[in-house]
């Protein structure tokens, strides 16, 4: 079966699926798209938003990245799930992810390096976060349990701008008053099916003072 994935090396979505391509162990080609200047395939597979990720699984193209990560989980039912087995565990995922979406986006995360207010903003956040990872966890490493999954992919897709926001703004949004989330990222950052596809957070940062216009906070 070929398979796809165009993307973008800084894009913390096209992350995720990426890395859930690893977590299955899937064969897949990497296309490295230059969102300044689009492909024709991109274009052409992506013609609503024009946005990557997009996957092409058999010749047929999916978007949007939560969707392509569930896609996977279906089509490669025999490496780790990225989804818990209880139905309520599944919501409460879902659940979470949303508000991670939501919430952590990259307007406020851009915002930090301008307004001062809004880092307490992205820090209530992480506080939440932090508790969340307690009641999903159970005590595992990952909010999925023993493996990443569906909500890890989400949050730890972030974590290379988080850092890269740190760097230029000089403030720690993970620390010692969210100490089990930044044992998580760790963990996150150091799996093998993550560390060869993580962004650096030094590029990012620069990418953020190039194209994002991104001051630090004064």
């Amino acid at each position: 079966m070929a398979v796809q994935l165009i993307g973008s090396w800084a894009s913390r979505f096209a992350l995720r699926p990426r890395i859930a391509l690893n977590m299955k162990s899937v064969n897949y080609e990497y296309r490295e798209e230059n969102l300044w200047a689009k492909s024709e395939l991109l274009l052409k597979s992506n013609p609503v938003y024009k946005k990557v990720p997009v996957l092409i699984h058999d010749d047929k193209p999916m978007c949007e990245s939560n969707i392509i990560v569930s896609y996977i989980d279906e089509i490669w039912s025999d490496g780790p799930s990225l989804f818990p087995s209880d139905p309520h565990d599944r919501a409460m995922a879902r659940f979470w992810v949303h508000y991670i979406d939501d919430k952590v986006c990259m307007n406020h995360l851009r915002s930090c390096l301008m307004i001062l207010k809004a880092i307490g903003e992205v820090l209530a956040c992480t506080k939440l976060l932090e508790e969340a990872f307690g009641k999903c966890s159970k005590g595992k490493p990952f909010f999925n349990g023993e493996s990443i999954g569906y909500l890890d992919l989400a949050l730890g897709s972030y974590l290379g701008w988080i850092k890269a926001v740190e760097l230029v703004g000089g403030v720690k949004l993970l620390d010692g008053e969210t100490p089990v989330l930044a044992a998580w990222a760790e963990r996150f950052c150091a799996n093998e099916a993550v560390k060869d596809v993580m962004p650096d957070a030094q590029k990012l940062a620069q990418l953020g003072r190039e194209k994002l216009g991104w001051q630090a906070a004064k």
